[in-house]
C-alpha cells in the first residue's frame, strides 16, 4: 500500500471515530497493510475500548517494535497489563514510560497529532499503583513521594489522595489514557489528497457534428482504400439558431441595444426587420446590426469544388507600427532589450556559514554592498572580508580599493557569487564559535534536520526560534530541538 493511500484509510478511520461508529474504524484500521506505530497504536486504544484486552497487547507491543520511544505506548500496554492482573508487567511498562521522559515533566504530543500530555507525575502514580498491588507499600510511597516533585497544581490532589490511601495500604484508581483520543495524519498531508483541477474541463465552441460534447483528441480515421468516384459533399455548417452570415464592416454601437462587430465576424442572424436592421448572436450575446453590413454565408462548399486557388483579398498593407520608446538593441547578442531591464537590481548570492543572498543597484560602490551584507550578518563591516573565489587571495580580496566594474564584470544573468568570512571583530580579538553538547540523542527521518548522538559537540550555526537551533555536527549540517542540547562554557572550548 503506498503512502497516499495509507494516509487516506488512516484520515477515514480517523473520522469514524470522530463520528462514534467504532466498529467501522477499526475495520478500516485493520485493512492497513503496513500500519506506523501511531496507527498501532490507534488499533490498541480501540481494543481497549472494545475491552479486547490479548488484541490490546498485540497492537501496543507492535506500536512499541515500530517506535521504540513512544512513551504514551508503553503507558497504554502497562494499562492493559494492569487491567489483565499482570501487575509485574505492567510496572516494568510504567518504568520505561518514566525512563522515556528522560527528567522532564511531560511530553506534549500534539506535534506528533496525538492532542494528549503525558506527565511524568501521572506514571509515578501508575507505577506506586503497581507495587501496591504487589505488596510493595514501601516503595509505592517513595514514587509517590517522587512524584511530588514533578507535580503541577491540577494534578497536586491525584497524588495527595493516592499518598492517603498508600498510608492506609488501600488502592487507589489508575490514571488513564482518555477514551476516543487518537493519532491523527499530518492535516496539510491530508489536504493534498483532494485532486485539483487546474486547467477545468474544456468545452466545445464550434463543431460540424450536431450536438458535439467531445473535447480531446480524436483518434485517426480509417483510410477508405477505393473511395468515392466524385468528391464526398462536405458537412453543412450548423448554428443552434439562425443563419449564418459575415461581416463587411466594422459596426460601432449608440445605444445599449445596438452590438459591436468586426469585418471578420460571423454572426448569426434571428430575424430582419423592414427597417434594414437586424437581430443577431455573435459570442452568447444579442444585439442590432444594420443587415447591408452583412452578407450571407454559403453554408455549402460544394460549388467551390472548382473554383481552384482565390485571388488575395484587395486591400491595402497595414500602416507599419511606430517603435516603442522603451526597446533598444542589445549591440553584443542582437537581441531587443527593455530599457527598464538596466534598472533591475542585481542579485548577490553570499556564502558565509550559511548562504543567503542581497539585492543592490547595478554597479553600486563598495560600500553599498558592504552595508546591505554587515546589516544581514548583524556585524561591523570591519569584521567582514569579501572575495570573488573560496579561497581568499590577494586578487580574490574585495575591499574600499577594489575596482566595482570589475567585480560586476563576473556577473551572469543579473547574479553573481561572492564569499564571506569573518575572522575579526572589532576589537580586534578572534570571533569565537559558540559550541553545544548533546544532552540526550536526537534522530529524525526529516532530511533538514541534524542527528546526534548524546555527548557529541555541536557548532552554532544560527537561532531558528527559541526552541529549535541550526547547528553542525559530523560534517552535517541541520536544525534541531534547542532543549536536547546546552551550551559548553568558554573555558571548557
Amino acid at each position: 500500500m503506498s503512502f497516499l493511500d495509507t494516509l487516506r484509510q488512516w484520515d477515514k478511520a480517523v473520522t469514524c471515530v470522530d463520528r462514534q461508529d467504532l466498529p467501522e474504524a477499526l475495520s478500516i484500521f485493520l485493512s492497513i497493510q503496513e500500519p506506523n506505530s501511531k496507527i498501532y497504536f490507534d488499533i490498541g486504544c480501540l481494543h481497549l475500548l472494545n475491552q479486547d484486552l490479548d488484541a490490546a497487547e498485540k497492537a501496543f507491543d507492535c506500536s512499541i517494535r515500530k517506535d521504540e520511544h513512544l512513551a504514551v505506548a508503553f503507558f497504554q500496554r502497562g494499562m492493559t497489563f494492569y487491567k489483565k492482573r499482570r501487575f509485574e508487567e505492567s510496572l516494568a511498562d510504567f518504568q520505561h514510560a518514566f525512563r522515556a521522559l528522560r527528567g522532564n515533566q511531560l511530553i506534549d504530543y500534539k506535534a506528533l497529532g496525538l492532542r494528549y500530555k503525558l506527565y511524568a507525575c501521572e506514571v509515578l502514580h501508575n507505577m506506586a499503583l503497581a507495587q501496591a498491588q504487589l505488596g510493595d507499600w514501601e516503595k509505592a510511597q517513595e514514587n509517590l513521594v517522587k512524584a511530588l516533585d514533578y507535580k503541577t497544581e491540577a494534578k497536586l490532589n491525584i497524588i495527595d489522595r493516592a499518598l492517603q490511601s498508600t498510608l492506609k495500604q488501600k488502592p487507589f484508581k489508575p490514571v488513564e489514557f482518555p477514551s476516543k483520543v487518537l493519532f491523527k495524519p499530518n492535516k496539510h498531508y491530508v489536504a493534498e489528497l483532494e485532486k485539483k483541477d487546474y486547467l477545468g474541463k474544456a468545452k466545445v465552441v464550434a463543431s460540424v457534428i450536431p450536438q458535439d460534447e467531445f473535447s480531446g483528441f480524436a483518434p485517426l480515421q480509417p483510410q477508405v482504400k477505393d473511395g468515392p468516384t466524385c468528391p464526398k459533399e462536405p458537412e453543412v455548417l450548423r448554428a443552434l439558431e439562425g443563419e449564418p452570415h459575415t461581416v463587411l464592416f466594422e459596426f460601432v454601437p449608440e445605444t445599449s441595444d445596438e452590438l459591436a462587430v468586426v469585418p471578420g465576424n460571423i454572426v448569426f442572424v434571428l430575424q430582419k426587420g423592414a427597417d434594414n436592421w437586424a437581430s443577431v448572436i455573435f459570442n452568447e450575446r444579442r444585439g442590432l446590426v444594420p443587415y447591408n453590413y452583412l452578407e450571407r454565408l454559403e453554408i455549402s462548399l460544394a460549388s467551390k469544388q472548382n473554383e481552384g486557388i482565390p485571388r488575395p483579398p484587395n486591400r491595402a498593407p497595414p500602416t507599419r507600427p511606430e517603435r516603442k520608446q522603451g526597446l533598444r538593441r542589445d549591440d553584443s547578442s542582437g537581441n531587443v532589450m527593455d530599457a527598464e531591464s538596466t534598472n533591475k537590481p542585481l542579485i548577490v548570492k553570499v556564502r558565509f556559514t550559511f548562504t543567503f543572498a542581497v539585492s543592490v543597484p547595478p554597479g553600486s560602490p563598495y560600500e553599498i554592498l558592504i552595508e546591505k551584507i554587515s546589516n544581514k550578518l548583524n556585524l561591523p563591516s570591519t569584521a567582514i572580508t569579501l572575495s570573488l573565489t573560496a579561497e581568499v587571495t590577494g586578487q580574490s580580496v574585495i575591499n574600499a580599493n577594489t575596482e566595482m566594474e570589475s567585480v560586476w564584470s563576473c556577473a551572469s544573468g543579473r547574479h553573481i557569487t561572492l564569499w564571506c568570512d569573518t575572522k575579526e571583530e572589532t576589537d580586534g580579538k578572534p570571533q569565537s564559535e559558540i559550541h553545544l553538547v548533546a544532552l540526550h540523542s536526537y534522530e529524525s527521518s526529516n532530511p533538514e534536520d541534524l542527528n546526534f548522538q548524546q555527548g557529541d559537540t555541536i557548532t552554532l550555526l544560527s537561532r531558528v526560534n527559541q526552541d529549535w537551533l541550526e547547528g553542525q555536527c559530523n560534517g552535517n549540517t541541520g536544525i534541531f530541538p534547542a532543549s536536547f542540547v546546552e551550551e559548553v562554557p568558554v573555558n571548557d572550548q
